[in-house]
């Protein structure tokens, strides 16, 4: 399978990341882009978006760079940390790049970007690479 065709059936089954309102940018091999609009229902209570929002944007950017190698993968760690705030109807941009890959380990940076391309979160992912091939 093609790094789109393993995304495009990842998304299909991803009730999360379709309520989320993801849009795939770009998928090859390894790399990821997404985007998604921050809504009300998103935010918390200081009016700004849920941290975890921001996380799952990053979780699914991780999940789609590393799945697109055509192998499963699977994250084990993860971190996140938040730079600056978010309000409603602003774009989010998620870029999933890999730092090291390893036959059963990977490890990946994903940056969240606003309208306005500042950084708003980094996310770092290891993956476990099983050797289930995607069909």
């Amino acid at each position: 399978m093609t790094a789109a065709e393993i995304v495009d059936k990842m998304l299909s089954n991803d009730a999360f990341s379709q309520w989320l309102g993801i849009e795939l940018i770009k998928i090859e091999p390894g790399y990821c882009e997404l985007k998604m609009i921050s809504r009300a229902e998103m935010l918390n209570g200081f009016g700004i978006l849920h941290g975890g929002i921001a996380y799952s944007l990053a979780d699914s950017a991780l999940a789609f760079a590393a799945n697109s190698n055509g192998r499963h993968a699977l994250s084990i760690e993860t971190s996140i940390s938040h730079h600056i705030k978010v309000k409603e109807n602003e774009d989010l941009y998620a870029f999933a790049e890999p730092i090291v890959t390893k036959d059963k380990f990977s490890h990946y940076q994903v940056k969240i970007k606003n309208t306005d391309f500042e950084l708003v979160a980094s996310f770092k992912g290891v993956v476990y690479n099983a050797s289930t091939i995607w069909a």
